[in-house]
């Protein structure tokens, strides 16, 4: 059961990226006659950026579980983090800002990693702000995504510019 949550909840934002980035390089094959393949790249990002935003907006409270109690102003950070996905949706898309923005997402995504380990070994379903998630069976899934993510943004827009 737990793998099957992984897999449905989980894999949205993969599927996202995969999906747009497939139908923005169509659509530029369409139009152009060529395929920029670094443009449907940003494309995707940002659109699984956009995706994955709205996360932080609709389940803030259970998204705020996932950082240690420790943390003030939790539910803050994570609307917080939810505009820094939004900017940088939009900063992907801006050429004097596409360096500058790939960057800093880079580092984004390597400092969020802590806190989706943290909520995997605490078992948090940040949908439903309570401890009967995944666990650790999402790490297998979370951290070569985070890594994906980080090799994206590398490949499309700093290595293909």
């Amino acid at each position: 059961m737990q793998l099957c949550i992984v897999k449905t909840n989980y894999m949205k934002p993969l599927v996202v990226l995969i999906v747009v980035f497939i139908v923005a390089s169509a659509i530029d094959k369409l139009i152009t006659g060529n395929l920029d393949y670094s443009l449907a790249g940003k494309i995707a990002m940002s659109a699984m950026l956009l995706f994955t935003s709205l996360g932080h907006f609709k389940f803030a409270d259970g998204m705020a579980n996932m950082l240690p109690s420790s943390i003030p102003h939790r539910k803050e950070i994570i609307v917080f983090t939810g505009g820094i996905e939004i900017a940088a949706a939009v900063g992907l898309l801006i050429p004097a800002l596409q360096s500058l923005t790939a960057w800093l997402l880079m580092f984004f995504f390597i400092l969020i990693l802590p806190a989706n380990i943290s909520a995997a070994l605490r078992g948090i379903d940040y949908q439903k702000g309570t401890t009967n998630g995944p666990g650790l069976t999402y790490l297998w899934f979370r951290i070569p995504l985070q890594i994906l993510f980080i090799a994206w943004v590398y490949y499309f827009v700093i290595f293909l510019h």
